[in-house]
């Protein structure tokens, strides 16, 4: 298989996640749930001060969504249902509607690949960072959809999470089809 130039500005090691914005998370957990098989979904609200920092554009920003993460195979899936504030999520709603918004990318080194990003001609329309228990966790929107026609999300990880405020199926379901979420949620 051929492989690229080893000096391309901005190198993508794979997708790690897909995104798509719901108008209603619980049913479309339930929906997920029910009707494909996919869960346990584990439901956060990302806002502050859950998220330490938000940025829309460069500036300081207050935003809220609703989020549920859960896996098809081994790629996540995330849901994400706009509340308030402006959002790349509600932007991406008034100009396509509901639907699949972005995939993300994992980096151990969020910096570094917002300046490959930036070489590359990319700039960050909105961040979160400081989510996880020890103030770790960054995520990162870049303006990828005119190129590549969909947006594409940095995401450097929390080494652990803060618990979710609810899980879907709840744990005490006596359903065996519900996989081990639980151990991946890092």
């Amino acid at each position: 298989m051929p492989q690229p130039d080893t000096d391309v500005p901005f190198p993508l090691e794979g997708i790690a996640q897909i995104c798509i914005i719901v108008p209603d998370l619980e049913k479309a957990v339930r929906d997920y749930w029910h009707i494909f098989g996919i869960g346990p979904w584990h439901i956060y609200t990302y806002e502050k001060p859950f998220v330490r920092e938000m940025t829309r554009d460069g500036e300081p920003a207050d935003y809220s969504m609703r989020v549920a993460l859960s896996y098809i195979g081994d790629m996540r899936i995330e849901l994400v249902e706009p509340l308030e504030g402006d959002t790349v999520y509600q932007e991406f709603v008034d100009e396509h509607g509901y639907g699949v918004h972005h995939v993300g990318v994992l980096t151990d080194d969020m910096q570094e690949s917002l300046r490959k990003a930036g070489e590359a001609g990319f700039r960050m329309t909105q961040d979160g960072s400081g989510f996880g228990p020890d103030g770790d966790g960054h995520y990162a929107y870049l303006d990828t959809e005119d190129v590549l026609g969909t947006t594409i999300e940095l995401i450097e990880r929390p080494k652990r999470r803060k618990p979710p405020e609810s899980i879907y199926p709840p744990p005490d379901t006596e359903d065996d089809t519900a996989d081990d979420t639980n151990e991946r949620e890092s």
